[in-house]
């Protein structure tokens, strides 16, 4: 539980420091780096990604101890299918970084998914109002990333995407890239 508490304030940080005014009139007035937040992101994807690959008995090095999880599951399958992927992704991925299941996962099987989370944690602290929603696209850059830094280490190129309809609901659309 502290652990969890623990990764929100540091996201939230993230998200406050590299979105925050610029004093710099001229470059617009806000210094916007959601490419920053995708890409430290797409390192703990790849982190985790590695822990995957490398085998069930090496512990997650992105994965704070020990109130999460610091190993994958031990049974583990080598990932040959896009769709087994995207379910363990959905599946055991997202509970070691947010102690849930992902609540849906569709796809039209020619490599577009949709993952869909209704309570995503990371935006539950903002779904008291709807003066939020616009800013809500900012906080999930970071998971973004994670989801493709991920798919990268298991062999699959995606460009993942993400929506807010209605707080604190989420999709992330991951399409993945034909070689």
């Amino acid at each position: 539980m502290a652990d969890a508490v623990l990764f929100e304030f540091l996201h939230t940080e993230m998200v406050a420091e590299l979105w925050t005014p610029d004093p710099d009139p001229g470059s617009g007035g806000q210094k916007t780096c959601p490419s920053v937040l995708e890409s430290m992101g797409f390192r703990v994807g790849q982190a985790l990604g590695e822990s995957i690959s490398l085998g069930p008995s090496l512990p997650c090095p992105a994965l704070p101890s020990p109130a999460l999880p610091s190993r994958l599951p031990r049974d583990t399958p080598a990932f040959r299918e896009e769709l087994d992927v995207l379910k363990f992704l959905c599946k055991d991925l997202w509970v070691a970084v947010f102690q849930k299941q992902m609540d849906g996962l569709r796809t039209n099987h020619q490599g577009t998914y949709v993952l869909q989370d209704n309570s995503f944690p990371l935006l539950v602290p903002m779904a008291s109002g709807l003066q939020y929603l616009e800013e809500a696209p900012k906080f999930l850059a970071f998971t973004c990333g994670l989801l493709c830094g991920a798919l990268h280490t298991l062999g699959f190129q995606s460009l993942v995407t993400a929506s807010v309809a209605a707080l604190p609901a989420c999709k992330f659309q991951v399409v993945i890239q034909k070689p």
